[in-house]
């Protein structure tokens, strides 16, 4: 074993804690929150949760596990990592050219969440100075997510994540992740306590707790539990892979992995106990995606006592969350350059960022952003998964791979895992990519 690996010249996690912070604010971001309390509800209530366990468990012990474990056993990133993998077959340079796909994945995820934060900080400002409350919040949306509508405000997140990764790659990212990912739990809890105590929220309870058992036996919610766990652990093959490479060696993965998926889950359900009774609370239909967060939940926070606080609140944890994943993408794509092109990590976060807002900023427009993100989550982003998990379980094999799963553990893992990574997981992989298409997104 090749322990000089186990050094990137990015330095490492200080510890088990800081690494699965660091995983679960890549991993919780606007799926969580403005996906899964409706897809909770619209197929089956308490009833989708079981195939929604069922894989987040699944994805993210086979998964995840065998992204962080190729990061740590090459060293470095997803370019460096895909090369390794390919090379043991001798088509390094294959490996190398496949790499890019999953790497420009997280460029393109980053440059369309760049906007949508923009969006983000902008709403929260309003809730600061009250004039959220003074306008129709789908004017207001209309007019943040129109062509050139939300520059200063989209630089600002841009400039932001940037600065936080120039501070230090590992240092800052598990300095930022302690901070907001439990400042994120906390607010959601309080925002949970409040709308539990408004009237007429019983019916938001029943949409989501209710189980309709008969939808267990309709293939779309199987196909929809899959994609939302499977999007919402951030298996992306890149991601993942570059804070595996961050990770020493006597840290245990698969138990890492566990607690992101665990975790994870817990903020999607935290969203839908904040969110969804509080809608229901106040007779409003509850949507998905951007409308949910940017139209919807402004008409129900002007309704509430305390309203302008809890918008606040609100708006400052979705931030949270979003900044946390937006450095995961940005890094991603940071350290594969730095590696590749010998320049130095503050250099290739500042280039990062420029090109993200270069394109992004012509791209502000709703529609078009919605067309971005569609192309780039329901094509590259899972084909780019896809790849990652042929590329471990396939090109590398069970055999080397097994290996850095298991090291830092007291027991080593038996052939079963290898078996559920090969037979199991990737031929899902192929599922969430094929139906992704067919379904036009499922995550």
């Amino acid at each position: 074993m090749n322990h000089s690996q186990t050094h990137h010249q990015n330095g490492s996690f200080q510890n088990s804690l800081g690494f699965v912070l660091a995983c679960v604010g890549s991993a919780v971001g606007m799926g969580n929150i403005w996906l899964f309390p409706y897809r909770l509800g619209q197929y089956g209530g308490a009833a989708f949760l079981i195939p929604y366990f069922l894989f987040v468990a699944l994805f993210g012990l086979v998964g995840l596990s065998a992204e962080f474990a190729v990061g740590r056993r090459a060293g470095t990133g997803t370019l460096g990592s895909y090369e390794y993998c390919w090379k043991s077959k001798g088509m390094g340079k294959i490996g190398y050219l496949l790499g890019w796909i999953p790497l420009m994945g997280s460029l393109g995820i980053a440059i369309g969440y760049s906007i949508i934060l923009g969006w983000v900080l902008r709403t929260l400002a309003a809730g600061l100075t009250g004039s959220l409350f003074t306008v129709d919040s789908g004017a207001f949306f209309a007019e943040m997510s129109s062509a050139f509508g939300n520059i200063p405000c989209h630089a600002a997140v841009v400039i932001i994540a940037c600065a936080l990764l120039i501070l230090g790659a590992t240092k800052g990212i598990e300095k930022i992740n302690k901070v907001l990912m439990p400042s994120f739990f906390l607010l959601f809890v309080i925002l949970a306590v409040r709308v539990l105590f408004l009237e007429g929220s019983g019916a938001g309870y029943r949409f989501l707790f209710i189980p309709k058992w008969e939808y267990l036996l309709k293939a779309d919610t199987w196909v929809m539990a899959m994609g939302q766990a499977f999007f919402s652990l951030s298996i992306t093959g890149s991601g993942m892979i570059v804070y595996g490479s961050y990770l020493g060696k006597d840290e245990d993965i698969p138990r890492a992995s566990v607690n992101t998926a665990a975790f994870d889950t817990l903020a999607a359900m935290l969203a839908g106990l904040a969110i969804m009774p509080a809608v229901f609370a106040f007779g409003i239909e509850p949507a998905s995606g951007p409308p949910l967060m940017f139209i919807t939940l402004p008409k129900v926070f002007a309704r509430m006592p305390l309203g302008n606080v809890f918008a606040v609140f609100f708006f400052i944890s979705v931030a949270f969350a979003g900044i946390t994943s937006l450095i995961n993408m940005f890094e991603a794509v940071c350290e594969s350059w730095q590696t590749r092109f010998h320049m130095s990590h503050s250099v290739m976060a500042a280039l990062c960022g420029a090109v993200a807002l270069g394109v992004g900023i012509f791209m502000e427009d709703g529609d078009l952003v919605g067309s971005w993100m569609d192309f780039i989550t329901i094509l590259v982003v899972p084909f780019g998964a896809l790849l990652g998990a042929f590329s471990i379980y396939y090109v590398l094999g069970w055999k080397e791979i097994g290996r850095e799963l298991s090291a830092g553990r007291k027991e080593p893992l038996g052939d079963w895992f290898g078996k559920l990574g090969k037979y199991v997981y990737v031929p899902l992989a192929v599922f969430v990519f094929v139906l992704g298409i067919l379904y036009g997104g499922i995550g």
